[in-house]
């Protein structure tokens, strides 16, 4: 009897990847629900893996589903899904890691380097109503590549591609991680330290690249900014709880930190109250302006990326509902 998958949100235009990839062992159910609680407990009865994307999963949710076997959360970061309440039901939890890492590795040096080669600067200063001069700025922004030391939080998929792409732009690249086995920087031909207090006293620029967990939840505090030489910029790619927003926007508004590009937030998307850091952005502040750039958590974003977000999620969910066994498991110690 083919197993029943069911996809909560309303993500494309047609079936046929789906149909292609799960063929007639795996039936397949869309709805278009904004929370799982709104589904119809006849939606929910006979459904054996779930696919997730934007939607989070609490151990309520996970009521709703009697016969859940997997779910496969649509992309790298799985901090929205309960695992200890999956693990309590016996629910395999599985991301897809595999897709996206160039966009978001290309994005955190896009980041960085618009802030550091000043064109975030010049472009606001060029286009005020009474334009800046017509000639370079001097600011604490802008330093050559090679004399700065470009700090890595996380060297995983995405992190030594950043690394890699770092090295490129003739930063001197320092990592630390450490879950990463010993040898591992040797790989990429970067430093390492072992301890964050290390890479943050001797990082220029910082990008983060580490999952959001119970560990790294505010890993990035103040207190550890303040770690950093003045005149700092600081990157993140990744989770927005890992770093204390409220911390970068007074550092950068009181000029310890010279920049700050994010793509992430601690609530997504924002509600009031939003973060200083946010507000002062929309309002063009001045101590903000060319010194702060806010994507909308974008970074893994080109129509390639999406595509395979598509295909690699059905397949997880394939290996896993029928075979020949299951990939990309999020194990209990990664909780």
């Amino acid at each position: 009897m083919p197993k029943t998958v069911l996809y909560a949100e309303k993500l494309y235009d047609n079936d046929k990847v789906e149909r292609e990839v799960f063929g007639s062992d795996v039936r397949v159910v869309w709805r278009d629900v904004s929370d799982l609680s709104q589904l119809e407990d006849k939606d929910c009865a006979d459904v054996d893996g779930l696919m997730s994307l934007r939607l989070g999963m609490t151990a309520e949710h996970f009521a709703k589903f009697p016969k859940l076997a997997c779910v496969v959360r649509m992309g790298v970061g799985y901090d929205k899904i309960d695992r200890k309440a999956a693990a309590a039901r016996n629910v395999m939890v599985c991301n897809v890691p595999d897709y996206g890492t160039t966009e978001v590795a290309d994005h955190a040096l896009a980041l960085a380097l618009s802030l550091r080669r000043g064109i975030a600067l010049h472009l606001e200063a060029q286009r005020r109503p009474q334009p800046a001069p017509w000639r370079y700025i001097g600011d604490p922004l802008l330093r050559r590549n090679g004399v700065q030391t470009f700090g890595i939080v996380g060297l995983g998929r995405i992190g030594t591609a950043a690394a890699l792409r770092a090295k490129a732009f003739q930063f001197r690249v320092v990592v630390y991680d450490p879950y990463m086995p010993n040898g591992t920087e040797l790989g990429v031909g970067v430093e390492r330290v072992t301890s964050l207090e290390a890479l943050m006293e001797q990082t220029d620029t910082l990008s983060i690249h580490a999952p959001l967990t119970l560990e790294t939840r505010g890993m990035i505090s103040r207190a550890m900014l303040e770690r950093m030489p003045r005149g700092g910029v600081v990157v993140s790619t990744a989770r927005g709880p890992i770093c204390d927003v409220e911390a970068l926007a007074d550092l950068l508004k009181h000029g310890h930190l010279a920049g700050v590009g994010l793509d992430v937030l601690p609530v997504e998307p924002p509600v009031e109250p939003i973060p200083e850091l946010l507000r002062a952005y929309r309002a063009r502040e001045p101590w903000c302006e060319g010194r702060l750039i806010i994507t909308p958590h974008s970074a893994f974003f080109t129509p390639e990326a999406w595509d395979d977000i598509r295909l690699k999620s059905a397949e997880t969910m394939r290996a896993a509902m029928v075979g020949p066994r299951p990939q990309n498991v999020i194990t209990p110690d990664m909780f």
